[in-house]
């Protein structure tokens, strides 16, 4: 099992350090959220906590995910980056394409792409596109960044998306595709298309379901034999034999906040956080 460290809303002068620090201590890869920015009132709930309230709040620091991997990438060597999750739905498929080719390309091919359809209506509206149909569009993105990002003339003719015989240049190394989300629709479109799977908060018992209907899924599509990944935030199992644990029920990729177990809040000091880091890697990692 692999372990990636969370860069979840933290402040933006800590990025760099943070991945220097990661890539030195064995984490496989950093994990970057999405939020397009914070509007004062919602007309939808928070899906991943139990009140439906949202975990940060108008001063809560985000940076676009592409930016930040590009940045870090420029002061690592072997660490990967992957969007966990890109709100999908509410962006331009070939603007988005663009980005992630950069970003891939500026890395040497140590970016993933981690997507979800989105939750907020506002975000949708707000950006210019409707919020009826984002399945469907989610899943013609889906679909568009494959062709275009595997290289060569590209053309798609969609419900959503209309384009002639296109190439962005020069193609970056493959990047993988990772389907986020907990609905039956999501996790038909993770088997279907993703290159693997990314969970928000979850219980163990609630990710060994999951996977097992993840594996159902990949069976029912034929590509049961594929590599898959299985990106898990898991709100209930911790130190060795908590990953144990969490491996066993089919876990690839651990997500992990090392100074949460400390008490240190996401925009806690720079120094605490490393402190956290480099328990976490002696006590889990390097015993792993």
């Amino acid at each position: 099992m692999k372990f990636t460290l969370s860069l979840a809303m933290v402040p933006l002068d800590q990025l760099t350090e943070l991945a220097r620090a990661a890539e030195r201590r064995g984490f496989a890869a950093i994990a970057l959220p999405d939020s397009i920015f914070y509007s004062e009132q919602v007309s939808a709930q928070y899906p991943y906590t139990p009140d439906g309230s949202r975990m940060w709040d108008a001063d809560t620091p985000w940076v676009d995910p592409l930016a930040a991997a590009a940045a870090m990438g420029a002061v690592t060597e072997r660490i990967g980056f992957y969007t966990s999750v890109l709100k999908l739905g509410s962006r331009n498929p070939l603007l988005l394409a663009r980005q992630v080719n950069s970003v891939a390309n500026l890395t040497g091919g140590r970016f993933g792409l981690g997507v979800g359809v989105g939750w907020a209506p506002e975000e949708f509206e707000w950006c210019g596109v409707p919020h009826e149909g984002r399945g469907r569009r989610a899943d013609e993105s889906i679909e568009v960044l494959r062709r275009v990002l595997d290289g060569g003339m590209a053309e798609f003719h969609g419900e959503f998306f209309d384009f002639g015989r296109l190439r962005m240049s020069p193609a970056p190394p493959r990047v993988p595709i990772y389907v986020g989300g907990h609905t039956e629709k999501a996790l038909r479109r993770a088997a279907r298309v993703g290159d693997g799977w990314a969970s928000a908060m979850m219980k163990l018992d609630e990710l060994d379901r999951t996977i097992k209907r993840l594996q159902q899924l990949r069976a029912e599509c034929g590509r049961a034999d594929e590599p898959f990944e299985h990106q898990a935030v898991c709100v209930d199992r911790f130190g060795l034999e908590g990953y144990q644990e969490q491996a066993a029920v089919g876990v690839t990729d651990a997500i992990v906040v090392p100074w949460a177990f400390d008490g240190v809040g996401f925009d806690g000091e720079l120094p605490a956080k490393l402190d956290s880091l480099e328990r976490f890697a002696d006590d889990v990692l390097d015993r792993m």
